[in-house]
């Protein structure tokens, strides 16, 4: 017995010594990166981490990104990518350190990280100990992640604070919340930042050739002159670089003798979000009236569901086309004066069938175009319609710039 006992004890000092000595590797390989930037928030943080990264390279400094979004990516100085392979495709923060390897192996000047952390404890943990940034973002506080964060959107933000840098600086477009922000960047020493997206003008948004937003843009700028690149350089270097596989996109379909725009919105998984991208796209004319509201139950996302169908009231639709399940999460929170537009396709259903009940749904006549907006969240019939959709025949991407995030 005391021979297991010693061995305990041995396995035990070894493992201690090891974690000792990974650790200040770990804390070595940060000290050769001069700018280390965090982008958190709860909208957009994926297509902020990469408008970052261009605009960084735009002014020709060595930069290295992760993105941890719709598809976690590794993107190396010359912009190209590649996945982030993960054990089992299990999502951990400890994988922090070893993208921090990876991209100390480049004598980088700057590293953009898109924080994965959810849980309060956890965001603290990835500042404190995985990253240390100089320079945080907080994009947003949307209403998303409540259980973990919430209940409230005040103690949301507040939650979000705790990835703010401890005697550096940090940059947000959130106004609504803005106090609570400053109050809690004083009790860290942070110098707090927040952008004016009207800075940025329509000409500086007409150079995108997919959708992003004036907020992530105008934050962006402000991280790159703070590592010193100048305005004109950060646009242009935000302007060649690769969206997220997640980007707000819309793409005309022909289907037999129609047209169909599809929006894919089901990255925005917020009510609010979800909103302003839909009203930004009507705005540019990418979608049109009349407008059809498909939306994707997930049986783990009741109340997301349920914040989804609230939101018709506001959208507008022609049509509202229940996919997944379960759909009377969605459909029992649309208004009653709606209820006669829905059509519930919930279940589990093969592509093809999914499709034809949508267009017969929308009911539209032959020649004319569709409009559809998908939103609520990807997985499940939401994946399946895509992966469908990207069997048709596609006629021309349909672009629009500027708006809201």
């Amino acid at each position: 017995m005391r021979f297991l006992h010693a061995v305990y004890l041995a396995a035990c000092i070894v493992l201690f010594i090891s974690g000792i000595v990974e650790q200040r590797r770990h804390y070595a390989n940060l000290r050769r990166i001069r700018f280390r930037i965090l982008v958190n928030g709860i909208r957009g943080k994926s297509s902020i981490t990469r408008l970052c990264a261009g605009a960084l390279r735009g002014g020709a400094l060595t930069t290295v990104a992760k993105t941890t979004g719709t598809a976690a990516r590794f993107i190396h100085p010359d912009a190209t990518e590649e996945p982030v392979h993960r054990r089992f495709g299990i999502a951990n923060v400890v994988e922090q350190i070893g993208i921090v390897r990876r991209a100390a192996a480049y004598d980088p000047d700057v590293l953009v990280m898109e924080c994965m952390a959810v849980m309060p404890d956890l965001q603290e943990i990835n500042q404190t100990k995985l990253i240390q940034s100089t320079i945080g973002v907080l994009c947003n506080v949307r209403e998303d992640h409540l259980a973990e964060m919430g209940p409230t959107l005040d103690d949301v933000a507040r939650s979000l604070c705790r990835s703010m840098p401890v005697g550096g600086v940090c940059v947000t477009a959130e106004l609504e919340r803005l106090p609570i922000l400053l109050k809690e960047a004083v009790r860290r020493d942070c110098r707090l930042i927040a952008v004016d997206p009207e800075s940025v003008t329509d000409a500086e948004m007409s150079g995108f050739t997919w959708i992003t937003f004036k907020e992530n843009v105008a934050i962006a700028v402000a991280v790159a002159e703070l590592c010193g690149v100048s305005r004109a350089d950060a646009i242009a270097g935000m302007w060649a670089a690769p969206p997220d596989p997640g980007v707000l996109q819309v793409h005309r379909y022909r289907v037999e003798d129609r047209q169909m725009r599809f929006a894919n919105v089901f990255a925005a998984n917020d009510p609010s979000s979800t909103l302003m991208n839909i009203e930004l796209l009507l705005e540019r004319g990418a979608i049109e009236r009349p407008l059809h509201v498909l939306i994707n139950c997930r049986p783990d996302r009741v109340e997301r569901n349920g914040q989804m169908g609230a939101l018709v009231g506001q959208l507008d639709p022609a049509r509202v086309i229940l996919i997944g399940e379960p759909t009377r999460s969605a459909a029992a929170a649309v208004p009653p004066e709606y209820q006669d537009r829905i059509v519930d396709l919930g279940g589990r259903r093969d592509p093809e069938e999914l499709l034809r009940g949508i267009l017969s749904a929308a009911g539209s006549d032959p020649g004319e175009t569709i409009s559809l907006a998908a939103i609520g969240n990807i997985h499940g019939q939401g994946e399946l319609l895509l992966a469908r959709l990207e069997r048709l025949d596609r006629v021309t991407p349909v672009a629009a710039h500027g708006g809201r995030s």
